[in-house]
């Protein structure tokens, strides 16, 4: 019996001004990245060079002439190497949010969901980008997961996950003011949020996820007392969901729901706006989480810290979260194959 092909995984370089080729070099280091997967690093010549200074570490590359010649190399034990020329060096301040640094990230970015609709990836992880950035430099929404969305014609439900080693999080609500989520809430948006990332844990390799979903309101409501949101909304949503067969409970107090899945109890928490949950996870492990863009026809992934201008050039970046990142990628590229549109 063969072995399963290694999946074809897409890095980027990220946002020239930040950390991202850094982290990309720490990243390729590693011998084991390219016994997982066949890799092709795309982005500007300049910027891997400047990488691999930075983070002192010399990584050998296959040269291609296209991302469609990845998938058949006979030999993945070095990372196939697409160079794109997308922005100059002296284009580009370190540590500073710039247009031509956002429209350097748009255009690397599209050419790898490109080759992913063309069946020539089977999923993306990018180093991190700047969103204020990527307005300057011409992107028309929110942010990049609505770009993702439309680029790649999605309909549907989509959501970004929050993971942190074993435990993800969804959100029913994102990136919209405080003042606004409780009217976001929906039976059929909880519902939406829960399906999707249930499925993608099972994307994931986890057979039965155990799933709990978390209240709106102080103290869960206190049956209606503080908060109508979890009789009317959440609760309804949870026993739809149970009669559809999903074994997922909830609503839970959101100020021990975390405690609960730290100790084990839960493999996935739907919170309802965005700080309910990135609080949580970013204070149990900051340096190790990553963001999956849930809801799209290929897995996308990135870290969760950003680009970390701060610290941009100084060689003190830390990979631990692109490494999840990537080992995401590659799990869930391995199940999810973008159907070829030819």
């Amino acid at each position: 019996m063969n072995p399963q092909p290694k999946p074809v995984i897409a890095l980027t370089l990220g946002d020239p001004a930040g950390i991202g080729a850094e982290l990309i070099a720490r990243l390729l280091a590693k011998p084991e990245a390219c016994q997982m997967a066949n890799i092709v690093l795309v982005g500007d010549a300049w910027l891997w060079r400047e990488g691999q200074r930075v983070a002192g570490v010399q990584v050998a590359t296959q040269p291609v002439d296209s991302i469609e010649a990845v998938r058949g190399r006979p030999d993945t034990r070095l990372p196939a190497w697409l160079e794109k020329d997308t922005i100059r060096p002296d284009q580009v301040t370190v540590g500073q949010p710039q247009a031509a640094g956002g429209a350097s990230v748009l255009r690397v970015l599209d050419a790898c969901m490109d080759a992913a609709r063309d069946g020539h990836v089977d999923a993306i992880c990018f180093a991190p980008l700047n969103k204020f950035a990527m307005k300057l430099g011409g992107l028309g929404h929110d942010d990049e997961l609505h770009h993702f969305a439309q680029y790649l014609g999605v309909t549907g439900y989509f959501c970004e996950f929050n993971t942190l080693g074993d435990l993800w999080t969804s959100r029913v609500s994102s990136h919209i003011p405080l003042k606004d989520a409780a009217a976001a809430l929906s039976v059929d948006g909880i519902k939406a949020a829960t399906r999707l990332i249930y499925r993608s844990l099972q994307a994931n390799g986890i057979a039965a996820p155990r799933v709990a979903v978390a209240a709106f309101n102080p103290h869960g409501g206190d049956g209606g007392t503080c908060g109508r949101e979890e009789v009317d909304i959440i609760a309804p949503a949870v026993r739809q969901l149970n009669d559809e067969g999903l074994p997922v409970q909830g609503p839970f107090p959101a100020d021990t729901i975390f405690l609960r899945a730290q100790a084990g109890e839960f493999q996935a928490i739907v919170t309802m706006y965005h700080d309910q949950g990135q609080i949580a996870i970013k204070l149990l492990g900051f340096a190790r989480g990553v963001t999956v863009q849930g809801g799209l026809p290929i897995p996308i992934t990135t870290p969760a810290h950003g680009t970390a201008y701060d610290i941009a050039g100084q060689g003190r970046a830390n990979v631990e979260a692109t490494w999840q990142a990537f080992l995401i990628a590659c799990r869930m590229g391995v199940s999810h194959r973008f159907p070829s549109s030819k």
